[in-house]
């Protein structure tokens, strides 16, 4: 049934999953959720131009033009690896507790300036993602970067499955969907779990090592690219390095070029943990031997977006918006990063982290005891979890959601002042700016 349906896809290589979206001629899929039946969509998607509709409704089946299946997702899935396969070609894997999007872009800007890429789009990076990833590569693809999402043990190994990846790398771990992951320990094998799937297909992961316990997760690797930070980068030394240059007002780095002489990047990243992110796409950039000239022209050039280290600038306020995903590990690097640039007043806006499950009120706790100690000129605090914390004489403002958080900053004297802007996607805080 597959091949059948590849070579439909052949002829209309364009695929929707909701049915708002429809372009003339695509593929509809008829996905169900919890909360809907893409099934009830079909018909309406065939009448706004879809030619085709993949449904696993058998009552459908009476329109010539409803593909019927036994299962939608599935089918979506299998369709994706199948294409997959019709590339010889590196498929990169990202997994990661924090800066898996970040580092996706980055490493997608490098390689796109030097070879037909395909990237994951925006947060495609879970069990639908991927595969819509997969179908969207183009027959002049040469390198594909996927990014891979997760909340439970299982489904970095299922994401694998789909995308069959030839290279790969976890970012980092940190304490993330504990609610879904236990532990820390929980963290380590799910995300780790990329590490398994290449060690056992024969390929090649790329090893941060100033990263904690990424070394120990790869020792089964055989096949591995270690790369680290180093303040005099030595080509003698097996192994990539990076130079941290400066941290302010971007972080501006630099790394061994084509002719063996230090080339140096002036990013518009803020913040030292996004150091990391910039080492792995000039690593993977001169693995894959993208000129240095290449390099240093696409890591300039991107500028962060989607409330990812996003830098917003009202008169001499500086806002750091740093609001689509948060946990315990993101949002102790973000106030380290707060405390250490320099600003003549800094104040910090921290929403609630979500998915932590049991470990919630202790994790909110720590942030909190932690945020005092950053010599902050103000702290105000978001959402329910939060509102748990003792407060105590801190001075530290309270509010339940952004809109009552976004009346009190407004009434602030924001001249000359830093703020970070943090908290989980749930929470919406791009709202105050």
């Amino acid at each position: 049934m597959i091949e059948q349906l590849y070579d439909i896809f052949q002829k209309h290589p364009q695929i929707a999953t909701d049915s708002r979206q429809i372009q003339p001629g695509c593929l509809f899929f008829a996905l169900r959720g919890e909360k809907f039946d893409g099934n009830t969509f079909a018909e309406k998607a065939l009448e706004t131009g879809a030619a085709y509709a993949i449904v696993d409704d058998p009552g459908l089946a009476r329109n010539g033009r409803c593909i019927a299946v036994a299962d939608v997702l599935e089918s979506l899935q299998k369709l994706a690896t199948h294409h997959r396969r019709q590339f010889d070609i590196p498929v990169i894997g990202i997994a990661g507790s924090n800066g898996k999007t970040t580092t996706k872009e980055l490493v997608g800007a490098v390689l796109s300036s030097h070879y037909p890429t395909c990237v994951t789009r925006g947060n495609l990076n879970n069990h639908i993602g991927v595969p819509l990833t997969l179908l969207s590569m183009r027959p002049e693809t040469e390198v594909a970067v996927i990014e891979m999402g997760a909340n439970h043990i299982g489904e970095v190994a299922e994401l694998c499955e789909i995308a069959e990846p030839t290279h790969g790398l976890v970012t980092n771990i940190g304490k993330e969907h504990l609610e879904g992951f236990g532990d820390l320990e929980g963290v380590k094998k799910a995300e780790s779990e990329i590490y398994r799937y290449l060690a056992g297909h024969g390929g090649l992961a790329f090893i941060n090592r100033d990263e904690k316990y990424l070394t120990t997760l790869a020792k089964a690797n055989r096949k591995k690219i270690f790369y680290r930070r180093s303040e005099a980068p030595d080509p003698k030394v097996v192994g990539l390095e990076t130079k941290l240059v400066a941290e302010t007002p971007f972080l501006r780095v630099a790394f061994l070029g084509d002719d063996k002489q230090l080339v140096e990047v002036q990013t518009q990243l803020p913040g030292r943990y996004n150091f990391h992110n910039i080492q792995t796409a000039i690593a993977l950039g001169r693995y894959f031997k993208v000129p240095s000239a290449k390099i240093k022209a696409a890591l300039e050039a991107y500028a962060p977006s989607n409330h990812r280290s996003q830098i917003v600038r009202r008169g001499s306020t500086t806002f750091i918006m740093d609001c689509y995903n948060a946990n315990p590990s993101s949002m102790k690097v973000a106030l380290e990063s707060l405390r250490d640039l320099p600003a003549g007043r800094k104040i910090a806006v921290l929403g609630d982290m979500l998915e932590l499950g049991a470990a919630s009120d202790a994790e909110h706790r720590a942030t909190f005891n932690f945020a005092k100690k950053c010599g902050l000129a103000q702290l105000a605090l978001v959402g329910a979890e939060f509102g748990k914390v003792k407060l105590g004489k801190s001075g530290t403002q309270w509010f339940a959601d952004t809109a009552t958080a976004k009346t009190w900053l407004d009434a602030q004297d924001l001249t000359d002042t830093l703020v970070l802007v943090k908290g989980s996607r749930g929470i919406r805080l791009e709202g105050i700016v």
